[in-house]
């Protein structure tokens, strides 16, 4: 099992194939696991690397609460990152993996070719929005705390990572600190975004359409592919039209 240490837990990564890299984060109490429809195709021409965040998956979930966060997520990825030798990579995710994306973006630019953003959204400038988010989130928290990996969802995400879970404490943790957020820094820097950018969003992913939509807007330059017969899980849902479109994007990154 690959296990990278580092930032004091024990990270769980896979890393396939050659090439220049990209790199994917799943979701909330989702895992590494959710993206094997994409390895064969995505390593015909590209690496790719993927990770469980910490409380997730295989990683470790470490008892304080205070070692969930945005920024500890981030630099997990970094450290990750560095661990490989990967110096650039286009980084991509869904969900709280896009999210994450456009964080580790902001706290290390360099480090990014291009971004890959999936049924995500980039958070909340409005302060009672964002407490609303944050009200979900902490319940979320307290039904793991209370039921243990019961809780789980049945979304095609959630259920390509069921059996990989350790730590229903770590989700809950997680929950708090990394799905739960504490300020508009993300949102505010999407007009900064100057690498390629391609959104992907599910046609029946209500919830992020919208947002997508808005990044779209607020990204110079970024591209939008909306995946029909598809939700929130748009890369398990729709695998070969969610690959091709990455490939074609990857294609015309790597060409530049």
């Amino acid at each position: 099992m690959p296990v990278a240490a580092i930032n004091g837990i024990n990270v769980y990564y896979e890393d396939h194939g050659s090439g220049p890299a990209l790199v994917l984060t799943h979701g909330y109490s989702s895992s590494s696991r959710a993206w094997q429809g994409q390895i064969p195709a995505v390593t015909q021409r590209y690496r790719l690397i993927t990770w469980d965040m910490r409380g997730h998956g295989q990683t470790d979930s470490p008892e304080e609460q205070s070692a969930y966060s945005e920024a500890a997520t981030v630099e997990d990825l970094y450290q990750l990152l560095k661990l490989l030798g990967v110096e650039r990579a286009v980084i991509g995710g869904l969900s709280l993996g896009g999210y994450m994306s456009l964080a580790f973006h902001l706290a290390h630019p360099e480090m990014v070719q291009a971004l890959l953003l999936c049924d995500t959204g980039p958070g909340y400038r409005n302060d009672q929005a964002r407490a609303t988010w944050n009200e979900t989130a902490f319940r979320t928290g307290a039904r793991y705390e209370e039921r243990g990996l019961d809780a789980l969802g049945r979304s095609a995400e959630v259920e390509a990572a069921r059996s990989t879970h350790r730590s229903a404490a770590g989700l809950a943790r997680a929950a708090r600190g990394m799905l739960a957020q504490f300020d508009a820094r993300v949102i505010n820097s999407l007009e900064t975004v100057t690498v390629p950018t391609l959104l992907v969003v599910g046609a029946n992913d209500q919830a992020y359409l919208n947002p997508i939509d808005y990044m779209e807007k607020k990204i110079p330059g970024a591209r939008k592919v909306v995946v029909a017969d598809a939700g929130h899980s748009v890369n398990i849902d729709q695998p070969e039209v969610f690959n091709q479109a990455v490939l074609e994007f990857l294609d015309s990154v790597a060409s530049k």
